[in-house]
């Protein structure tokens, strides 16, 4: 049943905070706001309690985690899949972009196979009504791997995509730039030293003779698409860390910089106006696992855009609030990173905000020891958690 009435709640819009109430039609779309703080009879009763956009997600890799959550274990892929999706749920991500990998760098081949699962368990999850968040695909391509264009095509054939990330997981490049980092985060996946350094050189040598020959299929590939078709795809970079890498993708029509990994390419990317993607969960712990840039030091420089829950689903609201404690944005500006912003850079222009005219994906919020403490979830005004 839905849900069309809500009062006294303090409902955080896109540039401001209004006491007052809401009412959704039939159909879950938002028709009414007042700042009337006033409890009305027969609506749900916020008591004072946060009432929030619906949180958009533009990159996970949680289903990875559910699909393998032991490096020796594969779990039943649809079984994974309704895990993830109640986990987005329960963490107040109401629409949630699947990163799935095209192509696997060398370390973790098992991600081909949860490709080709995720996007059959999708479809069939979906015509059965079992998802409670709504899904969309996010394509992670693996340039330096040899099947990421036949993967990339039969993936565009199956589902539909939203955005695509060019990516480089080679060892010494990116956000594995510090090879003794890398090694000592690798040897507890029970490498021997000999093993190692021959998958290093083996992807250092993959790198070579495929990544640029990937990226100017994929350029090019969605280029004609949007010439031909009229299909226009959010195109990101992954884990830039040079001005010189940023000032290439832009000149290369790519307008998103996702998890840059330093100050510098965070900065040429503002200069040039792209859009920035930046990791949630290094918010929350006060830095990057890698060693790489802090994102507050980006959110506090005006250099993050969106941010994203990248592997820790409940890390998005938890980064929002953390944002604002810090000082660093106001709770309007925090929310429009995890909520707006995502989704117009999904090109999803229902949703993302408490507006009228837009879908009531809502979420009630109270707080509890300095942490949001999520009390419960709509979509389109039907409660998923």
């Amino acid at each position: 049943m839905k849900t069309l009435a809500f009062s006294n709640f303090r409902m955080v819009l896109a540039d401001r905070i209004v006491h007052g109430t809401l009412e959704l039609d039939e159909n879950g779309t938002i028709v009414a706001l007042d700042e009337d703080p006033r409890p009305r009879s027969g609506s749900e009763d916020g008591q004072g309690d946060w009432l929030l956009p619906g949180l958009v997600d533009v990159h996970t890799d949680n289903l990875e985690r559910q699909v393998q959550p032991r490096s020796n274990v594969r779990w039943p892929s649809r079984s994974a899949f309704l895990a993830h999706d109640s986990q987005c749920a329960a963490a107040g991500i109401t629409t949630v972009a699947d990163a799935l990998c095209v192509g696997d760098a060398g370390f973790e081949s098992q991600r081909i196979q949860t490709l080709r699962d995720a996007i059959v368990d999708l479809t069939f999850l979906e015509k059965q009504g079992l998802l409670r968040s709504d899904h969309v695909l996010h394509l992670r391509c693996e340039l330096p791997t040899p099947n990421m264009q036949a993967l990339f095509e039969t993936a565009m054939a199956q589902a539909p995509i939203h955005m695509i990330s060019l990516m480089d997981h080679t060892p010494g490049v990116g956000q594995h730039a510090n090879l003794d980092k890398f090694r000592e985060s690798r040897r507890g996946d029970g490498y021997s030293e000999a093993e190692l350094e021959q998958m290093i050189q083996e992807s250092q040598q993959r790198r070579e003779t495929y990544s640029e020959k990937n990226r100017q299929y994929l350029l090019h590939t969605l280029q004609e698409m949007a010439t031909r078709q009229g299909i226009h795809l959010q195109i990101a970079s992954h884990d830039d860390r040079t001005a010189e890498e940023i000032q290439r993708n832009a000149k290369e029509g790519i307008r998103i910089a996702e998890f840059p990994v330093s100050m510098e390419a965070a900065q040429e990317a503002g200069r040039l106006g792209m859009a920035t993607v930046a990791g949630a969960p290094n918010v929350v712990r006060g830095g990057s696992h890698s060693g790489n840039v802090a994102v507050k030091d980006l959110v506090a420089a005006g250099l993050v855009q969106v941010l994203a829950s990248d592997y820790v689903p409940h890390a998005l609201l938890e980064a929002a609030f953390a944002l604002t404690r810090m000082g660093l944005t106001d709770l309007p500006g925090a929310l429009r990173m995890v909520s707006l912003a995502p989704a117009q850079m999904l090109g999803l222009e229902d949703r993302g905000a408490i507006a009228v005219g837009l879908r009531g994906d809502l979420l009630r919020v109270g707080s509890a020891a300095d942490l949001p403490h999520l009390r419960a979830v709509w979509k389109a005004g039907e409660r998923i958690a």
